[in-house]
């Protein structure tokens, strides 16, 4: 007990040195108080620098603009489940879409595109001005039937003696009302592109050539000599090499080079469906054109 009490006895110096330590925590334990308090109540002025500001949100558009994601022109009935997603549009929605082309059909305007996937009307509004149809959709389609009809031998059994589409000269052609110099020559600018006609209906996909205006034409005029067509090898030629085909864009041969080395080789033509953008109503035309 007395060695206990020993330890809380001190001399009037100690006393007063423990004194002032407790005072001096007293001191620091208050200012701190006082110092935390004033800095949450001290408001502060925030001074914008509108010269700073700009540039900063400039720099955000910039960012903004490298971020998005662009959107070039292209054919609906061909979007891959990557390019739906991009596009905004549900799985579900790109599935009806691929459900709809397996029954071997296609839509041919926005509003058939969003009856067959039921996007919403705000998606449709943001994503059907780059759609990108077929000419041949916007045209009325061309019947055979009517054409060869026009062949036969009239009720008063004219004859009718043929002229070679392959050989005609552009002056020949102007004799058909309605052709004029400018189509005669863009006839025989398409004609030279393709090598030769191989059969009459090719007439009609000459850009800017009038469907009643064709059917004039093949009322003298057919294919009687049929160019010797060397066909292009799919697995084998190259981006350029396609793109010589009028019927194939470089942006679609270039798709049809990198799908060849994805998967080794093209085993059928009609895998050229799969490919992205490509002219699938014209699949029968191209046909004839390429070999594998």
């Amino acid at each position: 007990m007395k060695n206990l009490k020993s330890h809380f006895k001190f001399n009037k110096q100690e006393r007063s040195g423990i004194f002032f330590l407790i005072l001096f925590l007293i001191i620091i334990q208050v200012g701190y108080f006082v110092y935390d308090s004033y800095q949450i109540n001290e408001k502060y002025p925030l001074n914008i620098d509108n010269e700073f500001q700009v540039r900063i949100d400039s720099l955000k558009n910039i960012a903004l603009k490298n971020d998005s994601v662009k959107v070039y022109p292209f054919n609906p009935n061909f979007i891959s489940d990557f390019k739906g997603y991009t596009l905004g549009m549900s799985t579900d929605e790109i599935d009806k879409l691929h459900n709809f082309r397996k029954t071997n059909k296609f839509v041919n305007s926005a509003e058939e595109f969003q009856i067959v996937t039921s996007i919403s009307d705000s998606l449709l509004q943001v994503i059907s001005p780059y759609f990108k149809f077929p000419e041949w959709t916007t045209k009325h389609e061309y019947k055979p039937s009517e054409v060869s009809s026009s062949k036969k031998l009239s009720t008063t059994t004219e004859i009718v003696v043929w002229k070679d589409l392959n050989t005609t000269t552009a002056e020949e052609l102007r004799v058909i009302n309605g052709v004029g110099e400018k189509l005669s020559a863009r006839i025989i600018k398409f004609r030279n592109r393709l090598g030769g006609f191989l059969v009459d209906d090719q007439l009609f996909e000459v850009y800017y050539l009038d469907e009643e205006v064709a059917k004039r034409i093949l009322k003298q005029f057919k294919v009687i000599s049929r160019p010797n067509i060397v066909k292009i090898n799919i697995n084998t030629a190259t981006a350029y090499e396609l793109s010589k085909l009028i019927y194939i864009q470089k942006e679609v041969a270039e798709r049809i080079v990198n799908y060849r080395n994805l998967n080794g080789s093209i085993k059928s033509l009609s895998e050229l469906l799969k490919i992205e953008e490509f002219p699938a109503e014209r699949i029968d035309r191209i046909n004839l054109y390429l070999s594998l």
